[in-house]
């Protein structure tokens, strides 16, 4: 199963241009969408989940034409917003066999033994009981996937689902999408570099509606080895390096600024060679297009 995006372009009615051009195939896996807050990450989220239109280009999923059949798509999708409401007062349970009925599952014996397990799955078990109104934001978040993977579907997309996680939370929520993206298509929206990098095996950044690269985030790594140089500078002294170097970023390290830049050759000057991370890829691509350039 695999999803292809076309020459996707939105354009709101205040004439913000949110997606440009934008054209993706994502397969089987883990798929990482990486990029800075407002780069048109949830715009194009809600367009593949038929929330919105597009102006111009087209989504096909399989043999779903998602633009012209969307109902077709909703029965293969599983969806988790980045922000979503629940009935507090609810429990767990009870609302999941809710959703599972919205699905079309009929059989109450089939619904018991699907909510059971998926309620197992995400480890809410033990508090299916609770209301959700007492729930921690990483059980919340849990109960976010439960439902998106009410009905089996083909098609899983999370938009920024860690963020507001405590590191535990996020170790338990990574662990769940891996086991997920082994036999499902799943879309993960997010800015957090370090998520793409523990789960996906294919990604693309965008910024400002555009994709800026995509591929293997490992390649992505790779195009930059032996080019990434660091620098302890004095704050007055960044903006004459940035005249003079390819600036990717700045870090602020025991009181002093670290600047990194990429050159392909040695610059000297007591800069010293680092190897590169995806958090260089990114800012290498995104501190072109924005005014981005600290860590």
């Amino acid at each position: 199963m695999q999803l292809q995006i076309t020459d996707l372009n939105k354009v709101y009615a205040n004439g913000t241009h949110a997606l440009k051009s934008l054209s993706l195939t994502i397969n089987k896996g883990m798929f990482g969408l990486l990029g800075p807050n407002g780069a048109g990450k949830s715009t194009l989220m809600r367009t593949i989940a038929t929330l919105q239109q597009p102006t111009s280009g087209s989504i096909t999923f399989g043999d779903v034409d998602v633009l012209t059949d969307p109902e077709g798509l909703k029965r293969q999708l599983g969806y988790l917003p980045q922000e979503f409401s629940l009935y507090p007062r609810i429990d767990s349970e009870t609302l999941l066999d809710h959703f599972a009925q919205l699905k079309g599952i009929t059989n109450k014996a089939e619904r018991k033994e699907i909510v059971g397990y998926l309620l197992r799955k995400t480890n809410l078990w033990d508090v299916r009981k609770k209301n959700l109104g007492t729930y921690s934001g990483g059980m919340k978040q849990r109960f976010g996937i439960a439902q998106a993977l009410v009905g089996n579907p083909k098609l899983v997309i999370v938009d920024e689902p860690t963020a507001g996680l405590d590191p535990a939370e996020r170790t338990r929520f990574h662990n769940l999408l891996s086991e997920i993206g082994n036999e499902t298509v799943v879309i993960l929206s997010t800015h957090i570099v370090e998520d793409v990098t523990n789960l996906c095996t294919d990604m693309a950044i965008i910024c400002a509606g555009e994709v800026l690269a995509k591929g293997a985030p490992q390649a992505a790594i790779d195009q930059l080895a032996g080019q990434v140089f660091r620098k302890a500078v004095d704050r007055s002294e960044v903006e004459g390096y940035k005249r003079e170097h390819r600036l990717i970023s700045t870090q602020l390290r025991e009181g002093r600024m670290n600047i990194y830049i990429q050159s392909e050759t040695d610059p000297g000057a007591g800069f010293i060679p680092v190897e590169p991370t995806l958090e260089e890829v990114y800012f290498y691509h995104v501190s072109s297009r924005t005014n981005i350039d600290t860590l």
